[in-house]
């Protein structure tokens, strides 16, 4: 060890050397992630596995070895960006994406657990729940966060290139999404028990309808497998030209009307779940039950809609609004957000795509081959970190659009003896008593 790290340890504040070591972790398990993500981004589109075979030079096929050419950021300095085997040059996409994503998963652990209501705009970012709990009692909704920005990375790069979002990667963020939160009902908390969730809960209607909704979704998927139900724009590529990604597809009323088909199940199912919801007593659930159907819900919500703007868009313009890979992207978002923060975005996002228009203007004038081009993916994506890193800005936004208007906070739904005004099947009408937020 250098002489001089003991002086330089010596003098930084005693909070940043408690939270050091968690810090160094993040960053290189960020570092990793991105490692990783390089793969998905290379693979999937290509339709490969990002599991076998092992990471190799794309121009000679050499095996990458792990502590050398395959170490995240650091293996690409050491061969000095040009394969040790060939000499070809390897792109600095693979140790860009992997700092990146080190700093961000870093810079994520500092404003969840470093900041605190005195810290101004960045302790409201996340709130009271993640400091004071720490990230070891909340690690599961943490990691979830966590997949959940890594996926919106990886799916906006891949998004960009070809107007497509494989399903893999929202589908793994919601899957991550629904053990999360029932796993974090199990783990302890410092704060009450009221105050112990990142986002808004639900009470018996919600769930209800969360329950009724996933379960109808997935009767749909099963009747999809068994041909009771066709996929839609099954043949869409044979109205795509070559080199192109894109067509003029004819027949999209008809398709989406097979999706709006698929999709009555789930909306059987969500009327009768809020029926059988209302038979519940006025006691709020129990906190696992809460979580389920925190997640279910914001998931449900999230995808809901956009698919709903993709059916109506398309039966009033004739052309394919929005992709499917949009929806589970939004619903993947819920899933790990909450089911509020999908209905913001859904707004928001627009204007990442006006400003995209007179970006792309000025880049289109400076590089003549720049396409302008973008799916609305990245524009979600975009919406969700905006919404993310600057949410003191949009509840004071929010305040103002909607003055007296009680909007959905953080925090779990209380006990009807102990909730103010409580409506039928344990949603609270007043404003909940935690007002944290998630991120």
């Amino acid at each position: 060890m250098s002489p001089c790290c003991p002086l330089i340890l010596a003098a930084l504040p005693p909070e940043l050397l408690l939270h050091l070591p968690v810090l160094v972790f993040v960053f290189c398990f960020g570092a990793c992630v991105g490692s990783f993500l390089n793969v998905v981004i290379y693979r999937l589109p290509a339709g490969m596995s990002v599991i076998s075979p092992p990471s190799r030079c794309p121009t000679c096929g050499a095996k990458l070895r792990f502590f050398r050419e395959n170490l995240p950021i650091i293996g690409w300095l050491m061969i000095r960006g040009r394969c040790r085997y060939c000499s070809a040059p390897v792109s600095p996409q693979y140790m860009i994406i992997e700092l990146i994503m080190g700093l961000s998963f870093a810079g994520l652990y500092a404003i969840l657990f470093m900041t605190s209501s005195s810290s101004g705009w960045l302790g409201d970012i996340g709130g009271a729940w993640w400091s004071v709990n720490g990230v070891f009692r909340v690690w599961p909704v943490f990691i979830a966060v966590l997949f959940l920005w890594a996926g919106l990375v990886a799916m906006t790069i891949i998004d960009a290139r070809t107007f497509t979002i494989p399903i893999q990667i929202p589908l793994f963020v919601t899957v991550t999404a629904f053990i999360a939160y029932p796993l974090q009902a199990l783990l302890p908390h410092r704060l009450p028990v009221v105050q112990t969730w990142p986002i808004p809960a639900v009470g018996w209607t919600g769930f209800g309808a969360a329950a009724g909704g996933m379960a109808g979704v997935f009767v749909a998927i099963a009747l999809l497998r068994l041909g009771f139900f066709k996929y839609s724009f099954a043949d869409y590529d044979d109205y795509v030209e070559e080199g192109e990604t894109l067509g003029d597809y004819p027949h999209a009323r008809r398709e989406v009307l097979r999706e709006l088909g698929f999709l009555l199940p789930a909306i059987i199912g969500i009327v009768a779940g809020i029926a059988l919801a209302r038979i519940a007593s006025g006691t709020a659930p129990p906190i696992f039950v809460q979580a389920l159907g925190t997640t279910w819900l914001g998931y449900l919500v999230g995808g809901g809609v956009i698919w709903g703007i993709r059916i109506f868009g398309t039966l009033g313009f004739g052309r394919e609004a929005m992709g499917l890979g949009d929806v589970h992207l939004l619903g993947a978002v819920g899933a790990v957000l909450g089911w509020f923060d999908p209905i913001v975005i859904f707004f928001v996002a627009p204007f990442s795509g006006i400003a995209w228009v007179f970006v792309s203007m000025g880049l289109s004038r400076v590089f003549r081959r720049f396409r302008r081009e973008l799916p609305y993916g990245p524009h979600l994506a975009l919406a969700t970190v905006l919404l993310v890193l600057a949410r003191p800005a949009f509840q004071s936004l929010g305040n103002v659009i909607l003055p007296g208007v009680p909007l959905p906070e953080a925090g779990l739904v209380e006990p009807a003896p102990r909730t103010v005004g409580a409506a039928p099947g344990g949603m609270p009408t007043g404003r909940p008593r935690s007002g944290m937020r998630i991120t």
